[in-house]
């Protein structure tokens, strides 16, 4: 198994051990020599990465090679994040304690324990690259510049969805199926109709267009998408059924993983039984006829009519599910395939301007074998390659790959990554960590990637999002991820299967997804994603480890002795996803999780207190208690926390301790959320660097101050069900940073005047308030 690359990781270590930060501490502690000496070594080795990792997959000892040197590399990671702390303390903690601290003999310890770990990071680092020499690696120099775009075409609306390209008879022929009556309307029955082919084929693309085909839309007034994959799970299933049809905005959707099948029943019989409904199941694996019917008589149950539109690679999931004959998908033509070559290689340029690539393009076209995935991501890459040598350089990759015929479209995905910047390919490697047909939120994207040190500093006047949505938007020009939907400043994306299993395969033994089985977690494995409840598993791994994560909405950690294990074992955790837990406290030994960024115990409805050392994680940049209805206190000296971006509330106290909260200078995040006996947020206080805030569900809430002499640097404003709370509208045209506006379940709202200026808005949304307006009432 591939070793994911660690060139990007030294990169970060070399730009850490010279950055100003630790500047002070070289100085005052005199390890100034000491680190050069292992920066030096750091630098001679990292030349030589790009080499070896291209050259492992056919190399097994310089595979085992690399896996040592990560290994070293991640435990000077810690070292340096040890200093880190040190100082960050020294700024939070002005008190004797630490001056004691610092005191001649405390520095001296200090000074020789840190002596210590540094000589033996160098010892170990000298013993790997001794084993250097006999591979023969070749320094191969690679552009480190990062392209740092302007916020503004960086945003989400940088995804939109591309013209479909050679699908316009499918398309027809398809909505023509859907269009024909059943042959048993009359009694409720619907058709299922199969779309069947292999992957990347365009299956789910043809499926989109259809679905936002406006005849379409007009035939079927009610209309949900539900992606299925592997999981064909019936109560999961109805959930998203009910929620993709009621058209909720992703994060108001309706929570009902915790009611009863019954209660579903009810609700998808209410919410079908209306309208004549259009249903596409997308990427169905299932060949389990039981769990097929079960769900088919639920549907024609609480239907009255419909067709169902459903992807899959399986002919036998067509048979056994369709009423009508499968359509199979073709591959392009050639000329289809040369013509979405074009526009993903060319895009604005001319292509009659450049006649000396088009035998290259043709033949690399080829190579595609119809595949319009294959197509589309070596067009988007091609697409930054300007000279003749380059593309002859993509086209003998191609013929040179020996995996090309038992792996399909690997090769050209591979071929993809392989051209990425080395900060892009770690950032990728953690989609390893999600199910197939998972919806990515990009903050959520953008909080693991942060915790993980993989994102690069923002420039002045941005952002690590920003910095986080640059990445994702370089990765959509790659044809890598798939825009779904906007929301204004964040939005949602897929990632095809076979770029999911790109994900795994260059993530190599370090990151693992653990399923229903038992499995063995090697001591490689540095990130742990869990998508079910009560997993069985059994760690080799006592040290190192860096994530855990519960990724699926309505699974959450359930056992005592997990917990109690990563707390005592994983010293190195940077992410730490107890969302949707069962815990009722946490224990006082989490300040040991000195290295943590990221702490989430959303939606855990048992919790009620938190130990006062989760202050000590002053690493921290989440914070998420947002859901949490049992918390009956914040914990002390939130204060503390400077480095905090994100923080999310849930809490029985009537008012918030505000003091600590107006010293979180880097918070840019807040979400405040079912606070049932909240009256007043900040009545004097100030946020300067908070770019959204979210209010939702606090029903004593009277007094909200929203003005620019309190948000600053506001974007995006989300109010929701929040009925006692009450003020007028001129506090809103203050606020000139403002893109994204939602006011829903607000019936206290005073209209809207149509003279507003806000001339950064964007999205506006509204609902059950009299007199509010949408944006192009605005002056903007």
């Amino acid at each position: 198994m591939a070793v994911a690359v660690p060139s990007g990781f030294m990169e970060k270590l070399i730009a850490d051990l010279n950055s100003p930060a630790l500047e002070e501490f070289r100085l005052k502690f005199g390890v100034s020599g000491e680190m050069k000496r292992l920066k030096d070594t750091l630098a001679s080795i990292n030349s030589m990465m790009l080499d070896a990792e291209k050259r492992q997959e056919k190399e097994p000892a310089l595979r085992d090679w690399l896996r040592k040197l990560k290994d070293v590399l991640y435990d000077a990671e810690d070292l340096l994040d040890e200093f880190q702390f040190k100082m960050l303390s020294s700024r939070v903690d002005r008190d004797s304690k630490v001056r004691r601290f610092f005191s001649t003999s405390s520095r001296f310890l200090f000074r020789w324990k840190m002596l210590e770990k540094i000589v033996s990071i160098e010892e170990r680092l000298d013993l790997v690259a001794a084993g250097m020499p006999k591979f023969a690696l070749e320094a191969i120099d690679v552009d480190k510049r990062v392209p740092h775009r302007s916020r503004e075409t960086t945003s989400s609306s940088s995804f939109a969805y591309e013209d479909v390209i050679g699908r316009d008879l499918d398309k027809e022929l398809i909505i023509d199926l859907l269009m024909q009556q059943n042959p048993e309307d009359d009694d409720g029955r619907f058709s299922v109709i199969p779309i069947v082919g292999m992957g990347g084929l365009g299956k789910t693309t043809l499926a989109r267009t259809v679905f936002h085909d406006e005849r379409v839309t007009e035939a079927f007034p009610l209309k949900s998408w539900v992606c299925v994959s592997e999981d064909f799970n019936i109560k999961q299933l109805m959930v998203k059924i009910i929620n993709s049809a009621s058209n909720f905005a992703h994060a108001h959707r309706l929570n009902l993983e915790e009611l009863e099948i019954e209660q579903l029943r009810y609700l998808l019989s209410n919410t079908l039984s209306s309208q004549k409904f259009l249903l596409v199941l997308d990427d169905v694996w299932n060949e389990d006829r039981v769990k097929w019917i079960e769900l088919r008589d639920l549907i024609q149950a609480s239907s009255k009519g419909g067709k169902i539109l459903l992807t899959t690679r399986g002919e036998r999931v067509a048979s056994m599910m369709g009423t009508a004959p499968p359509y199979y998908l073709q591959p392009l033509s050639h000329e289809e395939s040369w013509s979405l070559f074009v526009e993903c290689a060319f895009r604005n340029r001319q292509q009659e301007k450049h006649p000396e690539f088009e035998d290259i393009g043709r033949q690399i076209v080829e190579k595609c074998k119809g595949l319009p995935l294959a197509v589309r991501t070596l067009g988007s890459l091609l697409f930054s390659k300007c000279t003749r040598h380059e593309w002859m350089h993509v086209l003998e990759s191609l013929r040179n790959n020996d995996i090309w015929n038992s792996k399909g479209i690997l090769p050209v995905l591979k071929l993809s990554y392989d051209q990425m910047p080395t900060y892009l390919k770690q950032c990728f490697a953690m989609f390893s960590l999600y199910p197939h047909d998972y919806v990515f939120l990009s903050s959520d994207v953008a909080s693991l990637w942060g915790a993980l040190g993989l994102l690069l500093p923002p420039a002045v006047g941005e952002t690590f999002l920003d910095v986080s949505n640059q990445y994702l938007s370089e990765l959509s020009s790659r044809s890598l991820i798939q825009y779904v939907e906007d929301y204004g400043t964040f939005f949602c994306f897929q990632i095809h299967d076979l770029v999911h299993d790109l994900a795994v395969f260059v993530a190599g033994d370090e990151c693992l997804l653990v399923g229903s089985q038992d499995q063995v977690i090697s001591g490689n494995i540095r990130h742990l994603s869990f998508i079910e409840d009560d997993l069985k598993y059994f760690t080799q791994q006592k040290f190192g480890m860096r994530t855990i994560l519960f990724p699926v909405h309505g699974v959450g950690a359930k056992n005592e002795v997990w917990l109690n294990e990563w707390i005592s074992s994983y010293k190195s955790l940077r992410f730490l996803d107890l969302s949707d837990s069962t815990y009722v406290t946490l224990p006082q030994s989490i300040a040991k999780l000195k290295h943590l960024r990221f702490l989430s115990l959303r939606n855990n409805t048992k919790i009620k207190r938190l130990p006062d050392s989760v202050c000590e994680l002053l690493n921290l940049q989440s914070l998420l208690l947002d859901g949490c209805t049992r918390l009956e206190i914040l914990p002390k000296e939130l204060r503390k926390l400077i480095n905090l971006r994100q923080l999310g509330i849930t809490t029985k106290q009537p008012v918030l301790p505000e003091s600590d909260i107006e010293n979180l200078m880097s918070l840019e995040y807040l979400c405040i959320k079912k606070c049932e006996k909240l009256e007043s947020l900040f009545v004097e206080r100030k946020l300067p660097s908070l770019q959204t805030l979210e209010v939702e569900i606090c029903d004593r809430l009277r007094y909200l101050p929203l003005d620019v002499n309190h948000f600053p640097k506001l974007e995006t404003l989300v109010i929701n069900k929040c009925a006692d709370l009450q003020f007028s509208h001129e506090w809103l045209s203050t606020l000139s940073l403002l893109k994204s506006l939602q006011i829903i379940g607000c019936p206290n709202f005073k209209p809207l005047p149509s003279d507003l200026n806000l001339p950064a808005l964007k999205s506006f949304k509204n609902s059950d308030g009299p007199g509010l307006l949408s944006t192009d009432q605005f002056k903007m």
